[in-house]
């Protein structure tokens, strides 16, 4: 049985250790011992470039932002799509994360980082899209373990209220957000309805034929035909009565 080899290591912005693992042709990145990515599991990743660029197949010359650059294997899946005009942003926070995919995946995605229609960032992708505005016909997010922060409480800036509606403004009028999630996430679902998305929900495999592993795909626009077919659709929870309604059913005038 072939050992887990430590390759590299290095410290998040909160202090904890991040781990490079190899085991056989596979790769794994682990926080504090927990794994948050492995490379024999990335068809959520692809899912994640296929929903978010759905419709931006045709276009001459779109342009995206992919936030976190994890495994390669989002940003490759979007450059497979993308037409040869198209220009893809990619702003990854830590630096080791980018000096990995140049030495150890390039094997595993093809080199995405070398294809020239990429534009890396290295920081912080809130201040790049704080800075944007009617910038990108979609932004994909897969930070962290999504809404729910796993390596950074920090990150909730971006997947709060304010965050949000900064990710708003920084897509085209029929642009689309879509955010990869651990886990489903009601309060997020009507947070994005609440910054005046249309909103769907798509249940994704972890791995290829996976049925039993599971992640999640949110994608919204202002525009809703501009959002890829099927998933669910979230609703929005019943208002409640005026108290005028409330005394009328009550038979009190």
């Amino acid at each position: 049985m072939k050992p887990r080899i430590k390759l590299a290591t290095a410290r998040t912005p909160d202090g904890s250790e991040m781990m490079l693992r190899q085991h056989d042709r596979d790769f794994s990145i682990t926080i504090n011992g927990q794994e948050l990515m492995n490379s024999r599991q990335h068809e959520s990743e692809l899912e994640l470039a296929r929903l978010g660029c759905a419709l931006l197949a045709g276009r001459k010359s779109p342009r995206i932002l992919i936030g976190g650059l994890g495994l390669g294997y989002t940003l490759r899946q979007a450059l497979d799509m993308l037409s040869p005009h198209a220009k893809v942003v990619v702003c990854e926070l830590l630096s080791a994360v980018v000096e990995w995919n140049r030495e150890f995946f390039g094997e595993l995605n093809g080199h995405p980082l070398e294809d020239e229609r990429v534009d890396l960032k290295t920081g912080d992708i809130v201040e790049l899209i704080s800075r944007s505005k009617s910038r990108f016909d979609a932004i994909l997010l897969d930070i962290d373990n999504g809404p729910s922060a796993m390596t950074d409480s920090g990150n909730q800036r971006l997947y709060g209220r304010k965050g949000i509606r900064a990710c708003r403004r920084a897509l085209h009028e029929q642009g689309c957000l879509a955010v990869w999630s651990a886990e489903p996430s009601k309060s997020f679902e009507q947070l994005l309805m609440n910054c005046n998305f249309h909103v769907r929900r798509f249940r994704v495999p972890a791995y290829k034929g996976s049925k039993s592993q599971s992640c999640f795909v949110f994608v919204a626009s202002e525009n809703k035909t501009a959002l890829p077919p099927g998933g669910g659709e979230p609703r929005r929870p019943r208002k409640n009565k005026s108290k005028r309604n409330q005394r009328q059913a009550q038979g009190i005038s």
